[in-house]
């Protein structure tokens, strides 16, 4: 699966185009009050990573399992220091809403724990490579 993502910022404008596997989309994501850059950090949106992932993950190993799953909230944290420095601290806690039993409920948690491709990414440590 090839994943990229893409901003083009200029004065006033940011544009953000994500893409996999050809199919591409965009979302709206404003720039800062100076016109300048985007109006949300990269710490947040890699959050948003996390918890999308999860999310997402949660749905298709309860539909592998056969477990309705009606809803879907997830919240994560991280600390991030001064300019430079790598996010600590990384949590995130999820409810999921479901007919299931709590312990079916538990079960798919835990196991969409261990294979979140976004968590296991980061847990492994990515190498990330300038391309110039």
């Amino acid at each position: 699966m090839k994943i990229s993502a893409r901003i083009q910022s200029e004065f006033n404008q940011h544009s953000v185009l994500l893409e996999t596997n050809g199919s591409a989309k965009s979302i709206q994501i404003a720039p800062k009050p100076t016109g300048y850059g985007s109006s949300v950090n990269g710490g947040e949106l890699l959050l948003l990573a996390l918890a999308t992932c999860f999310c997402n993950d949660i749905y298709r190993e309860a539909a592998k399992m056969n477990i309705i799953v009606t809803g879907v909230e997830v919240d994560c944290t991280a600390e991030f220091g001064a300019d430079g420095q790598p996010g600590d601290n990384f949590q995130y806690a999820a409810k999921v809403t479901s007919d299931a039993s709590k312990a079916a409920i538990d079960d798919l948690i835990r196991h969409t724990n261990e294979v979140a491709e976004i968590h296991n990414t980061l847990r492994k440590g990515a190498k990330v490579t300038l391309v110039q």
